[in-house]
């Protein structure tokens, strides 16, 4: 066992232990699935009307460390699927009855649409389950497939972190659970390590950082998951876009617009309907019986633009651009900040191109999200985003493995390492996802080119080839941003609000010494200056100490503030302090007011994450 093997064997144990404790706690315990995730594990749980809080844990914890302690070995058993079910009833396992009785129902189908590790049943070919295995160590045993360490002794380092609601299946109309997690490693070293970068991501909160540096806010009265932009959230937002826009633009990327309602019927040929249909916000005509809903994605929508007339190979490949919003009814549970929400901003991209077309295609979008995370100081990697053998793909498994291949070819091509992701696919085709690598060193799917076969044959989309007949175009599916809020929940953590001097949205700040009249009218007019440069600048004349000034402008981020009084009026010179992340020597010099604000403004032309003041 490799020890990525021994630490998600060892993980899994941990979220036994913690069931085991629970149980010796509350007798009453209904126990629904325990997996492992991404640094630990997590246990679904019905208390009936005891409510679990963090406060809990010192008693939970003492609990699983006497198990630990016990060194309780795990041992596996397997049995009929019938005497399982039995099992459950009769120790009132209502969640666990659910499960096999789905197993019973429809085999190993089932074990795929529902948590595979937690059920004791593998989960390869289709067929019928006969017998399914438990996992038993001390007096507690559990539905499980494992895998297990040897024994409960053999399990690292761990800590309960926190616990949420979380309904049954994912079905906010079953049961409310309680969700358990803990984070846990092979050394105590390793989870110190870890705890700490927790803390500091408490620190880099986006939520927290959104409302200290007024980016975003929400409001009861428009919903749940649905972000308001301040002026200075919507600075950073634009910036980007018109980034990423400039960028596509020089790869010859046209602009198009669509709307944000459309006609059921276009869902329902694309795919997206069945596929999608529960998360799609409903609109009701008052005028027509259309049945309308708000679009949770572009690509249907710009399929009508090309087919609105004839195409020749001529003409391919066609590439439109459009930044815009969808909308998906996401569950309210689910939601999250800006990483979640309703709304979703993405800066879509869609070519339409013969197959031949397709790895130049690919490759300079590539070299395009290179070039924008590169700017944005974010290290990339690649994963290759290709279908399993599970159900719910369109198009025949032949076109998969050629569009697959296509892929792999393209990033091979570019000489760039890449990792295989099977069931990360999708519905319609294989991806390239650009996974960013943040300053805590988590990693987050960012950009995306998806190749399409499918939705130009659903629609039916033709162009005339070189022989006169007529063929279906490939599409590609491109975003270097993806869901620009997503991204700025990665991008103001990753940068802790620092953000560089392009996209602040207070470039400049400029404090006033006193309050008297040359002075103000010297900060006013140098304000007036900056603004004629482009420049985002502030005057802050309040009636507060110099120190208190230069505290709000650390506390705001802003990359540079400037003091006035009589030294810098009589010499038309400034000392700027710069933002300490952003220096290279440590003191800055005496500047010319014009140098300074040139500089700046050169600054953020260029997109530099440091200065050279």
């Amino acid at each position: 066992m490799d020890k990525n093997d021994h630490l998600h064997a060892m993980r899994h144990s941990l979220a036994h232990i913690l069931a085991t404790a629970v149980q010796q706690l509350w007798p009453q315990a209904k126990f629904g699935v325990g997996p492992v995730v991404d640094n630990g594990f997590y246990y679904d749980i019905d208390l009936g009307g005891v409510k679990l809080s963090e406060e809990d844990f010192a008693t939970l914890e003492k609990q699983m460390h006497k198990i630990i302690a016990a060194d309780q070995p795990f041992e596996r058993t397997e049995v009929p699927i019938a005497e399982a079910i039995a099992w459950a009833k009769e120790n009132h396992q209502p969640y666990k009855e659910e499960l096999l009785n789905d197993l019973k129902r429809a085999g190993t189908t089932a074990a795929k649409e529902l948590d595979g590790e937690e059920l004791g049943v593998a989960t390869g070919a289709e067929s019928k389950v006969d017998k399914v295995s438990f996992y038993t160590n001390g007096d507690f045993t559990d539905l499980c497939r494992g895998p297990h360490v040897a024994s409960t002794g053999k399990v690292g380092a761990f800590q309960l972190q926190r616990v949420s609601g979380a309904y049954w299946r994912g079905n906010e109309k079953n049961q409310q659970m309680q969700r358990v997690y803990g984070v846990a490693f092979e050394t105590e070293a390793e989870l110190k390590k870890h705890l700490q970068m927790l803390e500091e991501a408490k620190q880099r909160d986006h939520r927290r950082l959104g409302q200290e540096l007024d980016l975003f806010v929400f409001s009861d009265l428009v919903g749940s998951g649905l972000p308001l932009f301040t002026p200075r959230g919507t600075v950073l937002r634009n910036e980007l876009l018109a980034f990423s826009e400039e960028l596509r633009g020089g790869l010859g990327y046209e602009k198009v617009w669509i709307p944000h309602i459309t006609k059921k019927e276009l869902y329902e040929i694309s795919g997206h309907w069945a596929k999608f249909g529960d998360e799609l916000f409903l609109v009701k005509s008052q005028e027509t019986s259309d049945e309308l809903v708000m679009k949770p994605m572009n690509c249907p929508h710009h399929t009508q633009i090309y087919a609105s007339q004839s195409r020749s190979y001529r003409d391919l490949p066609i590439r439109y651009m459009e930044t815009t919003t969808i909308y998906r009814d996401e569950k309210s549970g689910e939601l999250h900040g800006l990483s979640r929400v309703r709304s979703i901003t993405q800066d879509d991209s869609h070519i339409f191109c013969t197959l031949d077309q397709v790895k130049q295609e690919a490759s300079q979008l590539i070299k395009a999200a290179q070039t924008l995370y590169s700017t944005l100081d974010m290290e990339l990697s690649f994963r290759l985003s290709f279908r399993d053998d599970g159900q719910g793909y369109l198009g025949e498994k032949a076109l998969w493995d050629r569009a697959q291949k296509t892929l792999e070819d393209v990033v091979k091509a570019e000489k760039i390492d890449y990792f295989i992701a099977e069931g990360e696919a999708a519905f319609y085709g294989p991806k390239i996802d650009f996974m960013a690598h943040d300053a805590l060193g988590r990693t987050w799917q960012v950009a995306t080119v998806q190749l399409d076969f499918i939705q130009p044959e659903r629609f039916n989309l033709e162009y005339t080839n070189e022989k006169g007949a007529p063929e279906h175009p490939v599409m590609l599916h491109a975003a270097l941003l993806g869901s620009v809020e997503r991204f700025l929940s990665v991008y103001i953590e990753h940068t802790a609000g620092k953000f560089p001097v392009w996209l602040a949205p207070e470039q400049v700040r400029i404090l006033t010494l006193n309050q008297e009249k040359a002075t103000v009218d010297y900060a006013e007019n140098l304000l007036a200056q900056a603004k004629e440069l482009g420049l985002r600048v502030a005057v802050d004349n309040d009636n507060e100490s110099v120190g208190k000034k230069i505290r709000n402008a650390e506390v705001m981020k802003v990359p540079y503030v400037l003091v006035i009084g009589p030294k810098e009026i009589d010499s038309g010179q400034v000392v700027p302090r710069v933002r300490k992340d952003m220096e290279v020597q440590s003191e800055s010099k005496a500047l010319k007011l014009e140098e300074f604000l040139s500089t700046v403004k050169n600054e953020a032309k260029a997109r530099v994450n440091k200065t050279s003041l």
